[in-house]
């Protein structure tokens, strides 16, 4: 379906400024000097580390520290990667 256009999103660079989480940019826009959700799978948060299960720890923490009401995640990073770990 559609997804609201328009939704602030705060806390992008604290977000990106953890160790082995980096934030990607997808669906968003600036409007008014703010990061914005512009449609379609918005933001990738992507988390680093010696293990699976520490990148996928810190690609939680990393969504986390995203103040995005409007916004959703899924539950299941990497669970068949960390299976085989």
């Amino acid at each position: 379906g559609k997804y609201a256009k328009g939704s602030v999103i705060r806390n992008l660079d604290d977000a990106n400024a953890l160790e082995g989480v980096q934030v990607f940019h997808a669906g968003t826009a600036r409007n008014d000097g703010e990061i914005v959700a512009n449609g379609g799978r918005v933001l990738g948060v992507t988390g680093t580390g010696p293990s699976i299960a520490i990148a996928q720890e810190r690609a939680y923490k990393g969504i986390e520290m995203v103040d995005w009401p409007e916004g959703f995640y899924r539950k299941d990073i990497g669970w068949r990667a960390l299976e085989r770990e």
